[in-house]
């Protein structure tokens, strides 16, 4: 399993389609049938389902039931302690996104602000470049307020010593 939870080898196949009857799930991650019916049980596991209340699996369920495999026959860990690291490692790949999203809209130095002497302030886009983007900035704030007469750049300086 690979730190995405997906099977290694596969980056060319969309590893959430609810793809694989429990059969062929089992068959790829070396399982009995009833097992994955018991894993879906207690929720370990748990496949998507068909109108007719079939269940499908994708390759990310399979990757996850190679895993419980591994915790519990490698590790010796049983399936409420298996239960509880998903659990927790779900919570974290939750947690992790939700940084990466909130540092991306607060990442110092990752913005550029353009002010003129009307006093608006405009953040330059990212992807521009500081010369272009503050061009823009200027020419918005001149359509808006007439004639300009000074601009400030603002970037936050990487930590310095006090």
């Amino acid at each position: 399993m690979t730190a995405q939870g997906a099977v290694p080898g596969r980056d060319d196949v969309d590893q959430d389609a609810p793809v694989l009857v429990i059969s062929q799930a089992a068959a790829l991650a070396g399982m009995h049938p009833q097992t994955l019916r018991q894993y879906d049980r207690l929720g370990l596991v748990v496949p998507r389902r068909t109108a007719g209340r079939g269940r499908r699996y994708s390759l990310r369920d399979v990757a996850k039931l190679l895993e419980v495999q591994r915790l519990s026959h490698d590790e010796g860990i049983n399936l409420a302690g298996i239960q509880r690291i998903l659990a927790l490692e779900a919570q974290v790949e939750r947690l992790e996104r939700r940084i990466e999203a909130l540092s991306a809209r607060v990442e110092p130095g990752g913005r550029v602000f353009a002010a003129a002497a009307s006093g608006d302030v405009v953040v330059v886009p990212r992807g521009r470049s500081v010369r272009r983007g503050v061009e823009e900035a200027l020419r918005e704030t001149l359509v808006e307020h007439g004639e300009a007469r000074a601009l400030v750049i603002w970037r936050p300086r990487p930590d310095a010593d006090d």
